[in-house]
Parts: C-alpha cells; sequence; structure tokens
C-alpha cells in the first residue's frame, strides 16, 4: 500500500499497487527542466490503482488486515514434482554473473581494438545482440555409435526371423505333404496378409510402454513420429518435416503407390516358389531361388549406388556356393525323391528351374526397392526405422488382403486351383505357419531396414542350415558332409559380410559427420564475412560522419 505521489483532487486516496508493476528502466530524465540528482528516484513511480474508485465489496478485501497468504492443501503438484521445476528468483551461485557470450564478447573486443571509442561501443553492442542469434548454425546431433545399436537390434530381429522361418517351414511342408492341403497361392494369400497384424501389434507394445501417457497424447505422437518419417522416406531427407514446404504435403499417396509397387513383385517372388515347388527338384528349387543374394547385390548396385568391394563379392560368391553344395552335394542320397524326380521330364524341370528364377530375381529386386523407396534414410534413428518398417509391413498386408483376393476365384473357376476348405488340424497348423510368416517378414523388414538388403539375404541362407538341424531332431536323419561343409560356408560367408557391411556402415557414419562439419564452418566462415562486412560499413560511415 502506497500514497499517490500525483497532485490531483485524489492526492490523498489509499492506493494499492500490484507487485511486479515497476518498471526496471530508469527514470525519465527531461533536459529542458533539469532535476537535481537527489530529487530523481530509483526506479519510476508505480502505476497506482486507487481504492476508492473500486466497489465497496472489492475495497474491503484489499485492505491491510485481509491481506493473508493462505495455501491449498489441495494442490495437485507433489513435492518431488514442485522440486523439479525452475526457481523463478535469480541465480545466486558463483556464475551467476558471469556472461554467457563472454568468449564473443572478448573476439569482438580484440576486434574494436585502434577503433574510435564510439564506433567499438556500437559495433561491440550490436555484435553482442548478433551472437545471441547466430553464433553457430544448428546442428542435429545423432546418439552416439547408431551403427552399433543398428547392428545389436539388427541381432536380435534376425535370431527372431531364423526361428520364426524354421517354424513357418516345417509347418507349411508338414500341410502340403502330410495334410495333402496343397493350395499354394491361397497359402501365400494368408502368410502375406498376416502382416496386416504387424502394426496393431506393435502400437500394442509401444502403449504398454507409454501406458503413463493419456491416449490422445499417445495418439498423436505416435500418428505425428509416422507421418514425420513418412516424409523422410518420401524425400530421402532426414530434415524434411522441418522444411515448410515438404511439410505441407501429405506423404500418404506416394506411401500407397510404393506399396502396391513392392507387393507386386513380393507376390510375384513368393508365387514363383510356390509353383515351382510341383515343377522341379527341391535342390534345384533350394539352390536357384537362394540366389536372391546375388541379384540383390546387383540391383544395390545399381539402386542404391553401393560401391562393388571385394570384400563384399566374396562373401555372396561364397555363400552362393554353399547354397549349391547343399542342394547338389548329396544327391545320390536322395532315397525317397528320386522316383519323384524320374518322374518330371526335363521340360517341365527346365520350366520349373526358369519360374523359379524369375521369382529369385523378383525377391532380390523386392528387396532393393524396398530399401530404396520404404526406408527412412541412413541416419535415421534405429527405434524410428523399427516403428516405421512395421507400419509398412502392415501396409502391405492390407494391399494383400484388399486387392489380391481377387485370383482366388479366377483360379477355382479355370481349375489350377480348387479353393477348399482345410482341415481342422490343417486348419491349426495353417494358423501357426501363418503367424510365424508375420514375425519373420517383419523381423526381416526391420533387418533390410536397419542394414542392407545383400546382408539380409545371406543372413536368410542361414536357415538352410537351421531347418537341416531340425529335421536332424524330428526324423533322427543326421546332416551329410556335403550338407555340413555347405552350411559352414554359408555360415563363414555370412560373418565376412557382417563385419564388411559393418565397416561400410562405419566409413557413411564418419564422412556423414565430415559433411556436416564442413557445411558448419563455411556457415561460420559466411558469418565471419558479414561481420567483417559490417564492421566495413561501420568504419565508413564513421569516417563519413567525422568528415562532416
Amino acid at each position: 500500500m502506497t500514497r499517490s505521489d500525483s497532485t490531483d483532487s485524489t492526492a490523498d486516496d489509499l492506493t494499492f499497487t500490484p507487485s511486479g508493476t515497476e518498471s526496471p528502466l530508469p527514470p525519465p530524465v527531461h533536459r529542458l527542466s533539469p532535476l537535481p540528482p537527489s530529487s530523481i528516484s530509483k526506479a519510476r513511480p508505480p502505476s497506482p490503482l486507487r481504492l476508492n474508485s473500486l466497489p465497496p465489496e472489492v475495497k474491503e478485501d484489499f485492505r491491510p488486515t485481509r491481506q493473508q497468504v493462505q495455501f491449498d492443501a489441495s494442490d495437485p503438484l507433489s513435492d518431488d514434482e514442485m522440486s523439479d521445476r525452475p526457481s523463478m528468483h535469480r541465480p545466486t551461485g558463483l556464475q551467476s554473473h558471469v556472461p554467457l557470450l563472454a568468449e564473443d564478447k572478448r573476439e569482438n573486443a580484440g576486434r574494436n581494438r585502434g577503433r574510435p571509442e564510439g564506433l567499438a561501443s556500437r559495433q561491440h553492442s550490436f555484435a553482442s545482440h548478433r551472437s545471441t542469434f547466430r553464433s553457430r548454425s544448428p546442428t542435429y546431433a545423432q546418439p552416439e555409435d547408431v551403427v552399433r545399436r543398428k547392428y545389436i537390434y539388427a541381432s536380435f530381429f534376425l535370431v527372431l526371423s531364423l526361428i520364426s522361418f524354421v517354424v513357418q517351414t516345417e509347418t507349411a511342408v508338414y500341410i502340403q505333404h502330410e495334410l495333402h492341403w496343397n493350395k499354394a497361392y491361397c497359402m501365400m494369400y494368408l502368410t502375406h496378409g498376416s502382416w496386416v497384424f504387424l502394426w496393431p501389434v506393435q502400437l500394442a507394445i509401444i502403449r504398454v510402454q507409454k501406458r503413463k501417457l493419456s491416449w490422445p497424447a499417445f495418439w498423436r505422437r505416435h500418428v505425428t513420429l509416422l507421418r514425420s518419417t513418412a516424409q523422410m522416406v518420401q524425400s530421402q531427407d532426414l530434415h524434411a518435416p522441418s522444411s515448410p514446404v515438404l511439410n505441407k504435403v501429405s506423404p500418404w499417396p506416394y506411401m500407397i503407390k510404393m506399396t502396391a509397387f513392392i507387393t507386386t513383385f513380393l507376390t510375384m517372388a513368393g508365387g514363383s516358389w510356390y509353383v515351382a515347388v510341383d515343377l522341379t527338384s527341391p535342390s534345384d528349387l533350394t539352390a536357384i531361388y537362394n540366389c536372391s543374394a546375388f541379384f540383390a547385390y546387383v540391383f544395390s548396385i545399381m539402386l542404391l549406388n553401393d560401391k562393388l568391394r571385394l570384400d563384399k563379392a566374396v562373401s555372396v560368391g561364397l555363400a552362393i556356393i554353399g547354397v549349391f553344395v547343399v542342394a547338389y552335394g548329396d544327391k545320390d542320397d536322395s532315397g525317397s525323391g528320386s522316383g519323384d524326380e524320374e518322374k518330371k521330364g526335363f521340360g517341365t524341370k527346365l520350366l520349373g528351374n526358369i519360374v523359379i528364377g524369375i521369382g529369385s530375381v523378383a525377391y532380390g529386386f523386392y528387396e532393393v526397392l524396398y530399401k530404396r523407396y520404404a526406408c527412412p534414410p541412413e541416419g535415421c534413428s534405429p527405434g524410428r526405422g523399427m516403428i516405421f518398417a512395421n507400419t509398412f509391413g502392415s501396409m502391405v498386408g492390407l494391399f494383400t488382403l484388399t486387392v489380391l483376393w481377387i485370383p482366388l476365384p479366377i483360379l477355382h473357376i479355370t481349375g489350377l486351383e480348387i479353393f477348399e476348405l482345410p482341415s481342422r488340424r490343417a486348419a491349426g497348423l495353417l494358423a501357426i505357419s501363418t503367424l510365424s510368416n508375420a514375425v519373420f517378414s517383419g523381423s526381416f523388414l526391420v533387418l533390410m531396414s536397419l542394414t542392407s538388403p545383400v546382408l539380409s539375404s545371406v543372413a536368410a541362407l542361414l536357415t538352410i542350415f537351421l531347418v537341416g538341424i531340425t529335421d536332424w531332431l524330428v526324423t533322427g536323419k543326421p546332416l551329410s558332409a556335403a550338407a555340413l561343409s555347405g552350411c559352414a560356408l554359408i555360415v563363414v560367408a555370412f560373418c565376412m559380410l557382417s563385419w564388411a557391411t559393418y565397416k561400410e556402415m562405419k566409413e557413411e557414419e564418419r564422412k556423414r559427420e565430415e559433411e556436416e562439419d564442413k557445411v558448419l564452418e563455411m556457415s561460420d566462415e559466411g558469418e565471419e564475412l558479414e561481420e567483417e562486412e559490417e564492421d566495413e560499413l561501420g568504419r565508413r560511415r564513421a569516417s563519413l560522419s567525422s568528415d562532416g
């Protein structure tokens, strides 16, 4: 409570001055009527709120006897939450008065030596204000050792994909050979359609991890993450979400087109395998189809601008040699399958080999297309890449269920594949097989997103060894020497390719960091040139003013 210093008729009225209304600026000095320094107060007069102008009930609340501070005991904030809030008082530590721009001030002080005092002070003031806004170009910090984190995640999904593939293969073979429900296209339609469950399951897992968030906030964050990642995929630029031009463009039409395009080649590859099963021998089927690793490497050089490296080429070639050793090394020991192979003529086997060869090329092309047009660019965080990979897998499953059912009635009418409902036992195993394929495919998409299509293709060849071990445990028939040697070649090739890919990713990461440093240095040099030009302009103005 203060009394007004004004000289009007209400000078004796009791006034109330709200705290915080005092101006931090110095009091105005009138040059026409100078006053002695003692008559100038250190702060400007407060802005009074006169109580006589207020209603009586409001005036009563502002009386000194009524001014008591009360605390609400029902405050929802706990002591821990309040302690996390920043203090409202000015810091009083040892470094509280150290200027944040001390280094810039020292640089400007050295730069202003030998200049007129007034010009130097103006230049120093301008530079200090300038440095608060443009001291350095912004940088986008990346987590430390991103490549190592990617390999840790990729290792987990590799193990998961291998286990799920073994389960899918064993159940699918049992359904076709033992239960005699051999519906190639229908099985492919169900297995690829099961991918639609990838995103809902992933969403449920993330929701459990983020259960403290409210559902609207959680959903808004998830949709924003998917949209920003899709913008990165469309533009192949990590900073696309922050661009005002690219941020206005919806990425979902592009993702729908890419989903249809990539799913077409995936369907060609999967359908060719089911068609070629009854046309060619299992050894030819295994050897030719797994040559997709070689085609993935070729298409990576063409579309992903990968370099032709000797270590990667040798690793891919060694893996393919291992596949041929497994497929043809113990051909004389094939007892039950020899009669069926003799019944197949040369023309039938040739047709089957051509079909599975087309499927091998299509599968390698599908892997590279997915990496090129449906994965975020290098430098994206592993978590974001995994989330978007499963989301794209659900888009593939949704496209399969809504579009690729059309050939089913056509195949039924033409008699190429008569549709029949499976038995109860076959239906149960079919559900296990389709869900296992969904787990394998989701893990494989994540693996390709985090590493490369070539490494993922060679990693898929490890399933040959695991399936052989599983057959040994189930049937009791041990692996032959050729199978063991071929699997050993595949394992060695995978280890060599993993190390080569790891070194390549580390080199690319180091190059990106060097390029970012060069960009920052160029921007800093540009800012220094601008400051020098402004200093020169200031000197010219000062010289002109002194001459005038």
